[in-house]
């Protein structure tokens, strides 16, 4: 027999497991696996190796008999390959069974050897296996390595379209107040009270910021809506509500690419005109099926619509607003809501929308 190498390919201690109902070909493969530098434990048959196996830990190879009493090598196999994907699996076959151990071969096997077993075929055989094991573990660490690198730039990118995408809604709009001085600063205003009252109401930090660009942005459906309707000075026909109404689900159709990270957004561009009664549009919501940070928004809105000039009506006085938002909570608002934005500003006359 050759003089042992100082290691083996693995590593100065690699463990391997023999499986074999015959004592005679455990205790030679042990020996020889030894004295080139192995730690090897034995099993005489596949529940005594998964036994093992489940006791102290998978093995980087497992050098396993075919035809065994009971559960059979195959078996062990597809256990093994199922339980420990990156154990390396050797079959000992007969003479007459080449087209079972290819069989083995399709199902994960490393490679096979044939009995009774030579020395220098055993080395080759176990070598080619832990070499391949070796170079399966680098190739999906590398291609997990890649795939998560990708993910990261994915993500990076998919961020910065959204930031220039925010930044393009939000410019649109400005433009959108611009043309009109009856709402000029509304969405800022509403956002602001948005996340004043969901603070008070404790609202996550996470969900706050979500709420304030929903309140920034829960008209912007209305860009699709047509100057003569918009500032209308008398009330709305039909057609003309109809279209108004329109722009809660034209703003959600707008900002689909926030929907992933920003799910909320979207609810309040959708359903910030829903009122607890089920009276309000588009979907005709009850009570609790409206998202807090909507039922937040609907107050706030409101708030600010009825305390600036509209074409149709002059503004109102902060306390009358509160007023009529109290006499409206529990039909139309949620009264939680309203309470929680009462106590944010207590002194109407010092609210935000006055700056």
């Amino acid at each position: 027999m050759d003089a042992p190498p100082a290691a083996p390919p693995e590593t100065a201690a690699t463990a391997v497991l023999v499986v074999d109902d015959d004592s005679l070909v455990r205790e030679l493969l042990v020996r020889l696996l030894t004295a080139q530098g192995y730690r090897v434990a034995e099993a005489d048959g596949t529940d005594a190796a998964l036994a093992l196996l489940d006791r102290d830990g998978e093995v980087p190879l497992v050098i396993s008999d075919l035809h065994m009493p009971g559960r059979d090598g195959l078996e062990l196999l597809r256990e093994v390959r199922i339980r420990y994907p990156d154990t390396a699996m050797v079959m000992l076959t007969g003479d007459g069974d080449v087209a079972t151990a290819v069989e083995c071969l399709k199902i994960g096997a490393r490679d096979y050897l044939s009995k009774p077993v030579q020395v220098q075929e055993v080395r080759a055989r176990i070598d080619k296996a832990l070499a391949e094991r070796r170079l399966a573990i680098e190739m999906r660490e590398l291609r997990d390595s890649y795939n998560r690198d990708l993910e990261r730039q994915v993500h990076e990118l998919s961020r910065k379209n959204q930031g220039m995408f925010l930044a393009q809604v939000q410019m649109a709009v400005t433009m959108l107040e611009a043309k009109d001085s009856y709402t000029r600063g509304h969405s800022h205003r509403v956002a602001e009270y948005a996340v004043a009252t969901g603070r008070v109401m404790g609202l996550a930090p996470a969900l706050l910021e979500q709420l304030r660009l929903g309140g920034e942005l829960h008209d912007i459906g209305k860009i699709g809506t047509r100057d003569a309707v918009l500032h209308k000075p008398g009330p709305l026909d039909d057609e003309e509500f109809a279209e108004i109404r329109r722009h809660t689900l034209e703003g959600e159709a707008m900002l689909s690419l926030l929907r992933a990270d920003n799910p909320e957004v979207l609810h309040i561009v959708r359903w910030h005109h829903e009122r607890l009664d089920g009276t309000g549009f588009p979907d005709g919501l009850l009570a609790n099926q409206i998202p807090m940070t909507a039922r937040i928004v609907s107050v706030v809105d409101a708030f600010d619509a009825m305390t600036t000039n509209r074409a149709y009506r002059a503004q109102l006085v902060a306390e009358v607003a509160i007023g009529e938002l109290q006499r409206c909570a529990g039909n139309q608002f949620d009264p939680a809501v309203v309470a929680a934005f009462r106590s944010t500003f207590p002194d109407p006359n010092a609210l935000p929308s006055r700056v």
